[in-house]
């Protein structure tokens, strides 16, 4: 083989640890993004003053974005948004697994059953990112918009999802997150929260009292693929005069058969539970 060819795809000393692999422009740019997706519009002087950088730097990103309708601009109010390119680009990651394709009958029926709004989350770096829901026609409602994040420990979906965890990631996972305490009723204590897992495991469901917002309740249950691996989690969640402590049983029971009804649509066994949360509960 000629040693003047080099392999496709990444350039020579691409995973030298010293060498800069990020472009400047195009991280500044996925900035802008962050700062447009984390409010419902912004105006250029918002988002410069929260990036701390000029307007004249902001306004040529917006300007690129713009034209490849990434973001919009309401040239009225001088406010920029997501655009429907942005939404395309996103999509592309929900299409890699189907199950949003999968959960959303079950979603829909789980909604009308119990009249709250049903959610589909994964794991996302630690985190619970929100890429589904069906919202109930309730005017008091929960609302996580797709992309939405949560910590794991103070969400429906990531106790169900952390209670598939074997002892040594939950672990690495203690060790590399702190339980923050978002209200009186967060669980911040290592132990206490194994506890949680493994009544979690025992009955199917997680739940999420008053946890990340007070009176709001969520509660959630795992969806495994073909291979019995956790891939995501439905749930459903809203205000705790709705939610009450008499229907959680029943609402529990909903949850765990929605997310066996997609778990058999992605190919896992029916009402099987992982080989992870059998090694866990052991």
């Amino acid at each position: 083989m000629d040693q003047t060819t080099r392999r496709r795809g990444r350039p020579k000393g691409f995973n030298s640890p010293t060498s800069k692999t990020t472009i400047q422009s195009l991280d500044r740019a996925f900035d802008v993004l962050d700062c447009l997706a984390a409010r419902d519009g912004l105006t250029l002087t918002d988002i410069a003053e929260t990036l701390e950088q000029s307007p004249a730097t902001i306004h040529r990103v917006l300007a690129t974005l713009e034209a490849r309708g990434i973001v919009d601009s309401d040239t009225g109010t001088q406010t920029w948004f997501i655009g429907a390119m942005a939404y395309r680009i996103g999509s592309a990651f929900l299409r890699r697994s189907g199950v949003v394709e999968r959960a959303r009958a079950s979603m829909r029926e789980l909604m009308q059953s119990t009249g709250e709004t049903a959610n589909l989350g994964i794991e996302q770096a630690g985190q619970v990112m929100f890429i589904s829901q069906v919202e109930t026609p309730q005017t008091i409602r929960a609302f996580f918009p797709p992309g939405t994040v949560s910590p794991m420990h103070a969400s429906g979906i990531g106790k169900a999802l952390l209670a598939q965890y074997a002892d040594d990631r939950m672990a690495a996972f203690l060790k590399a997150h702190a339980l923050t305490r978002f209200t009186d009723r967060t669980i911040t204590d290592p132990d206490a929260l194994r506890e949680d897992m493994a009544l979690t495991r025992a009955r199917g469901w997680a739940w999420d009292d008053e946890e990340k917002a007070a009176g709001m309740r969520c509660v959630a249950a795992p969806i495994f693929n073909i291979f019995a691996e956790p891939v995501a989690g439905i749930s459903v969640s809203g205000p705790t005069h709705r939610m009450d402590l008499a229907r959680i049983e029943e609402i529990g029971a909903m949850v765990r058969e929605a997310a066996a009804a997609v778990s058999r649509a992605l190919g896992a066994e029916t009402n099987k539970p992982s080989q992870v949360a059998d090694q866990a509960a052991s």
